[in-house]
Order: C-alpha cells, then structure tokens, then sequence
C-alpha cells in the first residue's frame, strides 16, 4: 500500500491566504477519487481507517478544514462559514487535477458536500452524508455548543482522551486504540505546557450566528430546515444515520429516501450523532454504495 502523505495547499479569504492540510492515501494518480470531511471540531486523520481500507481502489483525500487539525487558523474569526469552507475544498480540487470526485461529509464536512453537490457543473460525482441532512436537530447544536467557544486544557493526554470519551461518547464503542487515535490528532502542546485542542475557538462566533439566522422567523427550538438546498442535488447520494442520532432524525433519513436525489438511506446501529466508520461493517457500507454502478 502507497504510505499516508502529508501535504497543504494554499487557500485565500477576504483577510488574505491560508494554507489547508490535507493527507491522501493510495496511488496518487489514481482518477478515481473520494474526498472525506470531518465534523465541526475534528479533522481529516478520523478517516484513517477507512482510507486504509479503500487505499487499494480509491486516491482518499482528508483535509483539516481551516481552523482545525494541522491547518491555518484564520486571521479575520467571521470567516468561518460554510461559504469559505467551499471555496477553499474548490481550491483542493484543482489542486487534486481530476474531472470529478466522490465525496464523504461527516455533519459539517457533509454539509460543505451539500453545497458543492447542489451547484450546476458539480464536480461531486457520489455524496454520502454522514449523520447530517437537510434537517438539523437544535438539541445536538446546543450540546455541541456547550463546549465549542471555551475549550478546556489538561494535564496529560489521557486527561484529554477520557474529556473526548465524553463529548464524543455517541461515536459508539470504540477500542482503547480508538479513542486514543482520535484523541491524539485533535490535541497539541500549548506554550504552557498544558495540553489543547487544536481547534480554533473563533470558530464559535460564526456557528452561533450562522444558526441564528438560519432559525430566524422559526419558534425557539424549532429545528433548521435546509430542503430547498438538498433537493437542488442530483447525484447518487447515500445518507447515513446513527440510530441514537440527536441530530439527524429518523424522519427526515426517511424523507430524504423521497425527495431531491432520492438518497440510498442506511441506519447503523449502537451509534449516535455521528457513525465514524472505524470498524468493518460500517466501513462496507461506504464501500457497497461506492462501488454500485
């Protein structure tokens, strides 16, 4: 198997240039290619084991959205919105020099995905949304909101693994190896000595208002409906859901089977908000849905 391979690319927003880490496995030259975007707080080294496992047939691109993993953070906070986010995955893909890819969005990263997919000339040829879908559930965004503006530092990476344990305790059970991997990526040393989460804080300001204006107009509570952006998208789309999901309902996976690409709809079990395909059955899922011509 070709190794894992380090790599960044320049990217712009309106303060000036930042660069985007990204790791690609499998041949590079491979056309065939599936890029895969994490969720709101993580980064691209979440893949690892599905790249692993589909490095034989497919180039598998994960990038570390601005702001997060081993990528820039930006100078000008306000720039963190889904708008900017697409425009600097466009920037990964001439960077890749394919006609097309295949793309895998976990919450946030499915959510960039919805916005290249439903663009006239898109050059996503496949979606698969991970636990995320045209519906977004107000009870998940306040639990991840809890936490996002004022993360926390620890003493030790296994104070830092058993703080992810908690707040990502709908992953599902994971191995001891698991958690660990999943800790170890999204941690760093700070100058203090103290361990901290790699994520920038500033990405908070912009959630928080880019979910306001979106339930503007709606009763508090009420969830966030998206449809006319979903239905815009034409390619086979396989949606994926947690079964404990609090973010993506059983009834929209449903709706989703009905309306707009007419989505390829699975539930996996024992997981909640979201599935992180580290394990094999979860892993085929993805595969059978890539390979079905």
């Amino acid at each position: 198997m070709t190794p894992m391979r380090q790599r960044h690319v320049q990217c712009l927003s309106p303060a000036g240039f930042h660069r985007m880490a990204y790791v690609e496995w499998g041949e590079p030259a491979n056309p065939r290619v599936l890029v895969c975007v994490h969720g709101l707080t993580r980064c691209g080294r979440d893949f690892d084991y599905l790249a692993q496992a589909l490095a034989g047939e497919y180039r598998v691109v994960c990038p570390d959205v601005v702001g997060r993993g081993q990528s820039d953070w930006l100078r000008d906070k306000a720039h963190y919105t889904i708008h900017q986010y697409a425009a600097d995955m466009v920037t990964l893909l001439a960077r890749l020099d394919v006609e097309s890819v295949d793309w895998l969005g976990t919450s946030m990263g499915g959510m960039i995905g919805m916005v290249l997919a439903a663009q006239p000339e898109t050059p996503v040829a496949r979606l698969i949304l991970n636990d995320v879908g045209p519906v977004i559930g107000t009870g998940a965004l306040d639990r991840i909101g809890e936490y996002l503006a004022h993360p926390p530092d620890f003493g030790s990476i296994a104070e830092a693994e058993a703080y992810i344990r908690v707040v990502a305790a709908p992953f599902g059970n994971l191995s001891d190896a698991q958690w660990r991997h999943l800790t170890e990526h999204v941690v760093k040393l700070a100058p203090s000595g103290r361990i901290a989460l790699r994520y920038d804080p500033g990405i908070a300001g912009p959630f928080v208002a880019a979910m306001q204006a979106m339930a503007a107009g709606k009763e508090p509570g009420s969830d966030i409906e998206l449809w006319p952006l979903y239905e815009a998208i034409r390619c086979p789309t396989l949606a994926v859901r947690g079964a404990h999901s609090d973010l993506l309902s059983a009834a929209t996976l449903a709706a989703m089977g009905e309306r707009g690409p007419r989505a390829r709809t699975v539930e996996l079990p024992d997981v909640g908000h979201a599935p992180m395909f580290m394990e094999d059955g979860q892993v085929a899922v993805v595969r059978d849905f890539l390979f079905d011509d």
